[in-house]
C-alpha cells in the first residue's frame, strides 16, 4: 500500500474514532461501569461486534458507489438525501454545542479559566484547522495526535487504578446481568448520528474509493472501531479499578472523580487533558461531517465548504458562550439522533443491491443480514428514546 493511502486510511479511522470519543462517550462509559461493574465488559464486547457490522456496511457502500451518503439516499428515493442531511446537520449542531462545552470544562480543569472563555479559545483553535489550505491533512494529523494522547493517558490512569482484569475478562463472556439499553446506547454513541460517516466521507474527499479500494477501506473501518473500543476498554478498567477499591464516584462529574481517585491531583489534570482532547476532536469531526452532508447539493456549497465548516463551529461556540448549553434542544435532537443510524444504514443496504448505484459490485449476504438486524434493533430503541425525550421537554 502506498504511504499516502495508508496515511489517508489511518486519518479517516482516527477522525471517526475521535468523533465518537467525546464528553458523552467518557460519561456513558463511567456511569454504565458504575451500574454494571465487571459485567459491563459484556456490553462493550457485544457493542463492538454491532459497531463493526454497521460501519463495514456503510464505509464499503460509500466507497464502491463513490458518493456521499446523502447522494446515495437521493438515488434510492429522491428527496431522502435531504431528509438525512437535515437530521445529521441538526444533530451535529446540537451535539457540537455540547462538545464545545466539554472543551470549555477541560480548559477550566487545566487552567482555572471560565468554561466560556475556554470554549471560545477551543473554538478558535478548531476554526484555525479549517483556515489552512491543507485542512484535510491537518485534521488527520490533529485527530491522530490527540487520539494517541487520550489513550496513553487513560492507560496510565488504568494502571494506577489496579483493576481486577481477570474478573473483567470472565464477566465479558459470562455477565451477571445483560443490559440491552446499555448496548444500544453504546452503539449509538460509537456509530450513531453523524459519527460513522466521518471517516467514510473523508475517504471519498481524499479520492480513496472504488472496488479496488475495498480491502483497505474495510480494514480502515474496523481499525476505527478498534481505536474507539480500546479507549472504551481502558476507561472501563480504570473505573472498575477505582470502584473495586471501595471508592464512590462524584455524581456531578463521574469521569473526573475516576481520574482523581486513581491518580490524585495529577489524575485530575490528566482528566482535564483527556476531556479537552475528546471534546475538541469531536468538535472538528462533527463540523466536518455535518458540512459534508450538504456540500454536494450545489456548486456554491461545494466551493465554500471550508467556510461553512468554520461557520458551523462559530455558531456552536457562540451559542454555548452566550446562551449556555440548551438542554431541552439537546434532549430532543439527541433523541432524533438515535434514528439516523437505522435510517442511513437501511438506505445503504438497499443501495448495495441497486446496480445503478454500485455497478457490478455484489454485497456479501452476511453483511446485509447483519446490517438489517442492526437497523431493526436501533430503529426500535430510537423510536423509544424519541417518545421518552419529547415529554421531558415540557416537564
Amino acid at each position: 500500500m502506498k504511504t499516502t493511502n495508508r496515511s489517508i486510511l489511518v486519518g479517516a479511522a482516527f477522525l471517526m474514532a475521535t468523533s465518537a470519543i467525546g464528553p458523552g462517550f467518557l460519561t456513558q462509559t463511567t456511569v454504565f461501569t458504575e451500574q454494571l461493574l465487571a459485567s459491563f465488559g459484556f456490553v462493550i464486547l457485544v457493542s463492538i461486534i454491532i459497531d463493526i457490522g454497521a460501519q463495514m456496511n456503510i464505509w464499503r457502500i460509500i466507497a464502491v458507489s463513490e458518493k456521499r451518503a446523502q447522494d446515495i439516499a437521493n438515488d434510492v428515493l429522491p428527496g431522502l438525501g435531504y431528509v438525512l442531511a437535515a437530521l445529521v446537520v441538526a444533530g451535529g449542531l446540537a451535539f457540537n454545542i455540547g462538545n464545545i462545552a466539554g472543551a470549555g470544562l477541560g480548559t477550566n480543569v487545566l487552567f482555572g479559566i471560565s468554561p466560556q472563555l475556554g470554549a471560545v479559545l477551543s473554538g478558535v483553535l478548531a476554526i484555525g484547522i479549517f483556515l489552512v489550505k491543507e485542512a484535510g491533512r491537518l485534521m488527520d494529523r490533529f485527530t491522530q495526535m490527540l487520539g494517541f494522547v487520550m489513550i496513553a493517558l487513560t492507560i496510565y490512569v488504568m494502571f494506577t487504578a489496579q483493576p481486577p482484569v481477570g474478573e473483567a475478562a470472565v464477566k465479558s463472556f459470562a455477565p451477571d446481568t445483560i443490559d440491552f439499553l446499555a448496548i444500544v446506547t453504546l452503539v449509538g454513541g460509537t456509530v450513531g448520528g453523524y459519527i460513522t460517516f466521518a471517516g467514510g466521507h473523508r475517504l471519498i474527499e481524499a479520492g480513496l474509493k472504488g472496488k479496488a479500494a475495498l480491502p483497505e477501506v474495510t480494514k480502515s473501518s474496523v481499525y476505527a472501531i478498534g481505536v474507539a473500543s480500546i479507549m472504551r476498554i481502558f476507561l472501563f478498567l480504570a473505573v472498575l479499578g477505582v470502584l473495586s477499591q471501595g471508592f464512590s464516584l462524584d455524581p456531578s462529574n463521574p469521569p473526573a472523580s475516576v481520574f482523581q481517585l486513581a491518580a490524585g491531583n495529577i489524575g485530575y489534570k490528566i482528566f482535564g487533558i483527556v476531556f479537552w482532547a475528546a471534546a475538541i476532536t469531536s468538535v472538528v469531526g462533527a463540523a466536518y461531517t455535518s458540512v459534508s452532508f450538504i456540500r454536494s447539493f450545489s456548486p456554491v456549497l461545494e466551493n465554500n465548504h471550508r467556510y461553512l465548516t468554520i461557520g458551523f463551529i462559530t455558531v456552536s461556540t457562540l451559542v454555548f458562550a452566550f446562551v449556555g448549553e440548551p438542554v431541552s434542544i439537546l434532549v430532543l435532537v439527541g433523541s432524533v439522533n438515535g434514528l439516523i443510524l437505522p435510517l442511513a444504514l437501511g438506505v445503504m443496504l438497499v443501495a448495495a443491491h441497486k446496480s445503478k448505484i454500485v455497478g457490478t459490485y455484489k454485497h456479501p449476504i452476511w453483511m446485509t443480514v447483519f446490517g438489517a438486524l442492526v437497523v431493526v434493533a436501533m430503529a426500535y430503541m430510537g423510536v423509544f428514546t424519541l417518545i421518552e425525550g419529547i415529554p421531558s421537554l415540557f416537564e
